[in-house]
């Protein structure tokens, strides 16, 4: 077989969020269109979706949540910056206005990232292959040292670094999500050398911004990946004496979120799930990841899906 031009770790998201997701995320693994998942270890439907990691052999890392639903540390629960009045995380935008504020306390954040990682090994039997953040919390100003600390401390090795070439040009992601984007895409860069400091690593190339939901295609997937060639490995062409020069061998992760609509009040992590989950989106997403025409892309690009211990 030709040497693989890219190495592509599909990540599954939000798996444990509802039995629903749970279902679509592993017919997805088993279709051979994703490669890897992240679990939410506070959502609804964690141990199923932990139990069928072990069942089906889905190479699995930590979703951290510090923004949807209830922390798992006890002392959190009541009366911590990190929750409201009703006990619930802040929410998406509603953390990250707290930390611009200046209202939470990163000594929390880190009890709480440690008490998530203590709950995935009880659920897996494992530390997590890699660990990043529910809604790019982890690349947030502050909470990036912690989450750098934490994973240096436990000896967790990969993150993800959400800067996704092609964003900028790519005229499928409406306005005000392009604007999100390009503050995640900031925090990101920011975030490099913090964790390049703590020993972190991740893959060359983040996919997945512009591909989400009813932007999922093959041809829009087929974009990606040509953006992410034309960007190319972070380190020189690898060369040996017996096998001569060869092109290096990019590193990818593609962000997905297949799986079947969330029934109403089933799932979530403690509020119920959100709109995007109750959507026909995800299931548009798990419809192209187990398109045959996909499979076909990454054969013809020579795109060899794997999980983040293989890279």
């Amino acid at each position: 077989m030709p040497q693989p031009r890219m190495m592509l770790v599909v990540t599954g998201d939000d798996f444990g969020y509802c039995p629903r997701r749970n279902q679509g995320i592993v017919e997805s693994f088993q279709a051979g269109g994703i490669s890897n998942v992240s679990l939410l270890v506070n959502a609804s439907a964690a141990k199923e979706a932990a139990d069928l990691a072990k069942r089906h052999n889905i190479p699995m890392g930590l979703h951290a949540n510090l923004s949807e639903g209830v922390p798992v540390c006890p002392s959190l629960q009541q009366a911590s910056t990190l929750v409201n009045q009703r006990g619930f995380f802040h929410g998406k935008m509603g953390f990250r206005q707290a930390l611009e504020r200046g209202q939470l306390s990163m000594k929390q954040v880190e009890l709480e990232l440690r008490a998530q990682v203590r709950l995935f090994r009880e659920l897996t039997g494992h530390l997590p292959h890699h660990m990043d953040g529910h809604q790019h919390v982890h690349v947030l100003p502050e909470v990036r040292e912690v989450f750098a600390q934490v994973l240096s401390d436990l000896k967790i090795t990969y993150t993800r670094v959400p800067v996704e070439p092609g964003l900028h040009s790519c005229p499928a992601v409406p306005e005000h999500l392009h604007t999100f984007y390009t503050e995640v895409e900031k925090d990101a860069l920011d975030s490099i050398p913090v964790f390049t400091r703590y020993g972190i690593r991740w893959p060359d190339v983040y996919l997945g911004l512009t591909t989400m939901g009813q932007n999922m295609s093959v041809p829009n997937l087929q974009r990606a990946l040509s953006h992410a060639l034309a960007a190319g490995p972070s380190s020189g062409t690898s060369c040996s004496s017996a096998s001569g020069c060869h092109p290096p061998v990019v590193t990818a992760e593609l962000m997905v979120h297949p799986g079947y609509p969330s029934h109403p009040q089933e799932g979530g992590c403690g509020e119920g799930p959100d709109d995007f989950s109750q959507s026909a989106d995800r299931q548009h997403e798990l419809s192209v990841l187990r398109d045959p025409s996909l499979l076909a892309l990454y054969s013809q690009e020579r795109v060899q899906l794997c999980a983040f211990k293989d890279i």
